[in-house]
């Protein structure tokens, strides 16, 4: 679902990453641990096409983000991605559930039974009617959650996640993207300095400047 080869960024004169290679196969979960700083959110962008890497090949699903222009890779992110922005990017105006069912209106296939499924799993479902203002930040994140699973996308790349959240409701929302890997079968690339929720991941990676390595225990 994933491939990635020698996929390097540099800003300026300042690497961020290089030599990056990595390969996800449908219903495979994996953690990619990394300090704060070394990049793990840039290399989200990169695989998302929101931000284009200097060096190496990106595939999603068989398609080289390489050979498409900006409106391509936005279409791929429609039909393939769910996002989980570590910034939440919840929009404002919309209601609750109507955030979370913006992937399946963009796609043409509205269906509030999946919403109300999927708000239900992530412990929402009594606040669908609610705007964001009136949300906690570990509220918003389970809304970005939903979002990012209800149009059940081939590959979901989880910004930290859990890094907003109580123990009880990180552990919520791991078992929700585990469900939606099991369920759908998709491919899910988790970012994070949390060793506890890596540890739920089938494969844990750890991000370095010069690439991608096992963790180690």
């Amino acid at each position: 679902m994933l491939y990635l080869k020698s996929l390097g960024k540099r800003f300026g004169e300042t690497p961020v990453f290089h030599d990056v290679s990595l390969h996800l196969k449908r219903g495979e979960f994996v953690a990619l641990l990394g300090e704060s700083g070394v990049g793990k959110s840039t290399l989200l962008n990169c695989i998302a096409g929101l931000d284009r890497a200097d060096t190496g090949r990106v595939e999603i699903a068989g398609t080289e983000l390489g050979t498409l222009d900006d409106d391509g890779c936005a279409r791929l992110r429609r039909a393939q991605l769910g996002f989980v922005f570590q910034a939440f990017h919840v929009l404002p105006h919309l209601t609750v559930a109507e955030n979370v069912s913006l992937p399946l209106r963009l796609l043409g296939r509205h269906d509030e039974t999946r919403v109300l499924a999927v708000l239900n799993a992530v412990g929402l479902r009594e606040l669908s009617a609610r705007m964001p203002a009136q949300l906690s930040g570990g509220q918003l994140q389970r809304v970005a959650i939903a979002r990012a699973v209800v149009h059940a996308p081939g590959l979901i790349l989880a910004d930290e996640p859990t890094g907003n959240l109580d123990p009880d409701t990180a552990e919520l929302v791991l078992d929700v993207l585990r469900a939606e890997v099991r369920e759908t079968g998709a491919a899910c690339l988790l970012v994070t300095h949390s060793v506890a929720a890596a540890a739920r991941a089938d494969r844990v990676l750890r991000l370095t400047p010069s690439g991608i390595a096992p963790a180690v225990p």
